[in-house]
């Protein structure tokens, strides 16, 4: 049975050269509960400790001190089965098509399954299930990696962390440099495939409609510590905070903000514009 959280940091602490006087605490003191399922967005200025965070989740990084927990086991507890860790959470890094490498999508695709013991059929099915879920059409599977386009190279390297099965998917900017499109079909895929298989989902965006868009709630980092972490409308409707500390709101939501200071109140948790477009039928419904 699955824990309560899939992810848990308890009061961690890391600093990058920590014995140098340009030592500097990239997260201080921070305690975290992310529950098994959904996506979740983290966002947080230049410098905030987000990609700290997401390397310490894979044990790229270990802790000065603190405990990271993945569905309720503390990953240094046996330091030398943290391999063991970076299959249960596949971290895909921003612009992971630089990290291709074989001389097929296929190949490319099943090197980390391989890596955790798996082969023949089991391997197949593993490798064309993740295609499917990042947008690979079977046509392109015998294909070199480098004669795809930028995006779906990008597809590429989701689906060799997806083969590996991880209960939970760590993904840095994962639709940053692609047109709207683009954006589109890889994140839509990386929802589809977090609802139909109940893998939990972290996905690290500079991109407030993404957020918006995509994510069931988010977390928001500023100077080495968590600033809030609440439903994504809720996030959203604190415009004033994430200001404060240099981020900003999604489109719509400064649009919502406007029209209330102009009279018409649809609320400030307006965060797509779907959900805009419904507040502004009622209210037009509400007129005599």
């Amino acid at each position: 049975m699955s824990a309560e959280y899939a992810i848990e940091l308890r009061n961690v602490i890391f600093t990058y050269n920590k014995s140098l006087p340009s030592a500097t605490r990239a997260l201080d003191d921070v305690s975290l509960t992310v529950k098994s399922g959904g996506i979740t967005g983290l966002i947080g200025h230049t410098g905030s400790g987000k990609s700290t965070l997401v390397q310490l989740l894979n044990g790229l990084l270990k802790p000065d001190s603190g405990t990271v927990l993945l569905d309720g086991i503390d990953i240094w507890a046996e330091p030398k089965k943290i391999r063991e860790v970076r299959f249960k959470a596949g971290l895909v890094m921003q612009y992971p098509e630089y990290q291709l490498f074989a001389e097929t999508v296929t190949e490319d695709i099943a090197f980390g399954p391989k890596n955790m013991g798996l082969s023949g059929e089991e391997l197949e099915k593993r490798v064309r299930e993740a295609a499917s879920f990042s947008g690979l059409g079977e046509d392109l599977l015998e294909k070199s990696p480098f004669d795809l386009s930028g995006g779906q190279k990008r597809r590429v390297a989701l689906a060799g962390v997806i083969a590996m099965n991880p209960k939970i998917l760590i993904l840095d900017e994962p639709a940053a440099g692609l047109d709207p499109a683009g954006r589109r079909d890889i994140l839509g895929g990386i929802k589809r495939f977090s609802r139909e298989s109940g893998t939990t989902v972290l996905i690290v965006s500079h991109s407030m409609e993404d957020m918006a868009m995509y994510c069931d709630d988010v977390i928001v980092m500023a100077h080495a510590k968590i600033l809030m972490h609440r439903p994504t409308a809720e996030v959203f409707s604190r415009a004033d905070e994430l200001s404060a500390v240099g981020l900003d709101v999604p489109l719509i939501t400064r649009v919502a903000a406007a029209l209330q200071r102009n009279g018409v109140d649809i609320g400030l948790d307006v965060y797509t514009v779907d959900y805009a477009v419904g507040k502004l039928k009622e209210r037009l419904a509400e007129k005599p």
